[in-house]
């Protein structure tokens, strides 16, 4: 069976590729723990005839996990080969192909820790997530599960959460995504998987984190406290492990790198070039010696624990707060009020960078006109501030501002220079509508033609805007994942962070800033995935998070001296499950000038996790962005 229609997709050489489409089933969810359980590989050629074909159960030596989910027991798997056995074949099936997967990243990093193991390369240097694709042409599927797709693009499936079946089901999925993805001449979300040291796949103990809040400042001749932040720099007497572990013992929090935040720096050379001392100096931080320290270490002072979660406030107990609309349950038509007022918390801007205050979301009702609810609306051409109020303006009217052409966009303004968009041969072939800036003064409120709709449309929240995160009832927390995605960019990237901070709005240790080098916290809880050049996901567990956390705050950074007035729009969405149907939506495009931007802030009210959306823009880059926050990205 091929791949794509030949007279559809023939002379559109971006969608030909040498594939290996790869399941793996496992026994956990963290890829340097947990083990390959199965894997399939299907193999196919540009042409889309399959190539090669194989499957195999594997014994990995450990519990096999959530039978109930795979259905590999320990007497399934007895008598199965070890990876390292059969590495070797799944390393030609890989060789010079595009690794495809349902979740790309999840099945790539397992893979890649078991190559690891088996002290082999993944022979991989470019991924395609059919899950990432699917988000791009955003079909009326209620959610992006691989079922729910088979479904909607009439592929059959046998035996869900079989690696071999599933693998044959991705490859009718990859044949009509990549369809529909030439239909609207949107760019295969590839990404590019360089060569990782083998030591980055290495399990590694979790940092414990501290119990105790920072107090603040060594004082001259005054005692270390339990919770000071505290770094080493340069030669030592005792190991450094030693003093590391005495340290932690006595209820210290060691850091690798400096802050404005750190309490003390523990050097024997305080003339060092290193960068700690250099920063150290810089922001005035107590610097003391090895000798010193070990004294200072018989007699730590008792420290302030952090505090446990405060108790739910009910959202009518804050008189006269402005509201935004958030469902109750997933499904819900239901509304319920919650307050969306609170002040936006911003780490600290440099001198030559002064931010606005945050703006205060409208108050939304059930009762405002809305003519464009239902109504996902693409805005082509204009300078940024032009695009971005007419952005504004179709969120004002009920409607959703689309970033890129989908298969979910019902409407088209055309601003001055738009009709030089490439995308408009394909909206002309989809005949939608097409209006100028002054159909959203007054739009027409007739239903768009559609062919099929979402049973719940994500919430379009406002800048400013609150929803709480559900929790079933009875149920764990489920993992909840924020994707940022944009207009696919040449001249520039964009990176997106997340910080965990505690109650003071800091990081509690220095892995709690996840970002493109370190894309995972110690503990597994919040992780950076990449679905592709213009797409960047943190997948959060918060049933995991530390108790010290309070918030997690995301964040987009641009490389060099790009500003997000030449980027445009952001769009974040949040939704339950890795490929669940989104909960709610942003447009973010208030930033002009700024290369930092936070986009979203997933925080605890009480019992209750909350997202605000923020589109807050600094003039500065994510270095100091990180030092507001207690940690230096440089060290």
């Amino acid at each position: 069976m091929s791949l794509v229609s030949s007279s559809d997709l023939s002379s559109f050489g971006d969608y030909a590729h040498d594939w290996a489409l790869v399941d793996v089933e496992t026994s956990g969810l963290m890829a340097r723990r947990d083990r390959v359980l199965s894997v399939a590989v299907i193999t196919i050629a540009p042409d889309g005839k399959q190539t090669g074909e194989f499957s195999t159960l594997l014994n990995p030596g450990c519990d096999p996990g959530p039978v109930e989910v795979h259905g590999l027991t320990v007497e399934r798997l007895q008598g199965a080969p070890t990876f390292d056995q059969v590495a070797g074949r799944i390393r030609a099936m890989l060789q010079d192909r595009v690794l495809v997967a349902h979740n790309a990243q999840f099945d790539y990093d397992f893979l890649a820790h078991e190559f690891a193991r088996a002290r082999m390369w993944l022979p991989v240097s470019q991924r395609l997530c059919t899950l990432a694709l699917n988000r791009q042409v955003d079909p009326p599927t209620d959610d992006m599960k691989l079922g729910t797709l088979a479904a909607h693009y009439g592929v059959p499936q046998q035996r869900a959460h079989d690696a071999l079946d599933d693998t044959r089901v991705l490859a009718g999925i990859l044949r009509a995504s990549l369809h529909e993805a030439a239909q609207l001449d949107l760019p295969l979300p590839l990404v590019t998987c360089p060569p990782r040291a083998e030591s980055q796949f290495s399990p590694k103990p979790p940092k414990t984190p501290c119990a105790y809040r920072n107090p603040g400042r060594l004082t001259p001749g005054g005692p270390l406290r339990q919770g000071m932040k505290v770094a080493i720099t340069g030669e030592t007497a005792h190991a450094r492990a030693e003093l590391i572990g005495r340290a932690v013992a006595a209820g210290l929090n060691m850091m690798t790198s400096v802050s404005r935040h750190t309490s003390v720096v523990v050097t024997n050379e305080p003339a060092s070039e290193s960068t700690k001392a250099r920063r150290a100096l810089a922001e005035g931080v107590p610097v003391i010696d090895e000798h010193t320290f070990l004294g200072l270490l018989t007699d730590v002072r008792q420290g302030i624990v952090h505090e446990a979660p405060a108790a739910l406030v009910t959202p009518m107990d804050q008189p006269g707060a402005e509201a935004v609309i958030a469902p109750v349950e997933p499904g819900s038509t239901t509304p319920a009020v919650v307050p969306a007022a609170e002040s936006v918390p911003l780490p600290a801007a440099s001198p030559s960078a002064p931010v606005p205050a945050p703006r205060r979301s409208r108050p939304v009702t059930g009762t405002l006109d809305r003519p464009l609810a239902g109504r996902r609306v693409l805005v082509l051409g204009g300078v940024h501030a032009v695009a971005a109020a007419a952005r504004t303006r179709v969120v004002e009217l009920g409607g959703s501002a689309a970033v890129n052409l989908s298969a979910s966009v019902t409407d088209v303004v055309l601003l001055e220079g738009g009709e030089g968009d490439r995308r408009i041969k394909r909206i002309a072939a989809r005949e939608l509508p097409v209006h100028d800036l002054h159909w959203l003064t007054a739009p027409t409120a007739a239903s768009p033609a559609r062919s099929a709709f979402r049973a719940q449309e994500p919430l379009v929240v406002p800048r400013g805007g609150v929803v709480d995160l559900p929790r079933p009832n009875g149920r764990r927390t489920p993992k909840w994942y924020v994707t940022a995605g944009w207009a696919p960019q040449t001249e520039y990237e964009i990176d997106i962070v997340a910080f965990l901070l505690d109650e003071d709005e800091q990081v509690a240790f220095d892995e709690d800033f996840v970002f493109y080098g370190a894309p995972e916290s110690p503990t597994g809880s919040v992780r950076l995935l990449t679905g592709g050049p213009a797409e960047q996901t943190i997948g959060l567990d918060l049933a995991s998070l530390p108790p010290a956390t309070r918030k997690v705050v995301i964040a987009a950074a641009l490389d060099g001296v790009a500003t997000f007035g030449t980027v445009g729009a952001i769009q974040i969405s949040a939704a339950s499950g890795s490929s669940g149907a989104p909960l709610a939506r942003a447009t973010l495009d208030a930033a002009t000038t700024e290369r930092t931007m936070i986009l979203a802030e997933i925080y605890r009210r009480g019992p209750i996790w909350r997202l605000r959306a923020v589109g807050q823009g600094y003039d500065h880059g994510l270095d100091a962005l990180a030092r507001g926050y207690g940690v230096d990205i440089a060290d």
